[in-house]
């Protein structure tokens, strides 16, 4: 599994752009809907273009599966997720860089970036569907 990319490797080769699929593990503490887990590894599927300035730009998609009781009606169900996923490399202490990721020693290591897409990719709430027709309950 390659979750990173060699930069300096890549350049030597003139290799500036390619594909990178791979699967990871879920973190458990990127969930915040209760009795939710992730039912399947999370799927990467990413396209990175090496620049002139070393910089390095990362496209693609995160999917996962979550299962767990719906939010609304409490059936237990399963659905799948997909995001997607962009970042900005920078090698570390480049001028102006403060909102990008960083990377040192020519070497991008993916995690941050990782856990960022499948946050932002993660619902509010699991439900059952779409349509679940289970009441909104309101307090009095």
């Amino acid at each position: 599994m390659m979750r990173g990319i060699d930069v300096r490797r890549c350049n030597a080769e003139k290799n500036y752009a390619g594909e990178l699929v791979f699967e990871f593990a879920g973190e458990e503490e990127l969930l915040d809907i209760p009795f939710v887990a992730f039912s399947s590894p999370v799927e990467a599927k990413l396209h990175y273009e090496i620049l002139e300035d070393d910089s390095v730009e990362v496209r693609g998609t995160v999917s996962f599966s979550l299962k767990g009781e719906c939010s609304r009606c409490l059936k237990m169900t399963e659905r799948r997720f997909t995001g997607e996923a962009e970042g900005y490399f920078v090698p570390r202490g480049a001028k102006g860089a403060e909102e990008d990721y960083s990377y040192s020693n020519g070497v991008i290591d993916l995690g941050e970036f990782l856990r960022d897409a499948v946050l932002f990719a993660m619902p509010a709430r699991l439900t059952c569907s779409d349509g679940c027709t289970a009441p909104d309950y309101k307090a009095d």
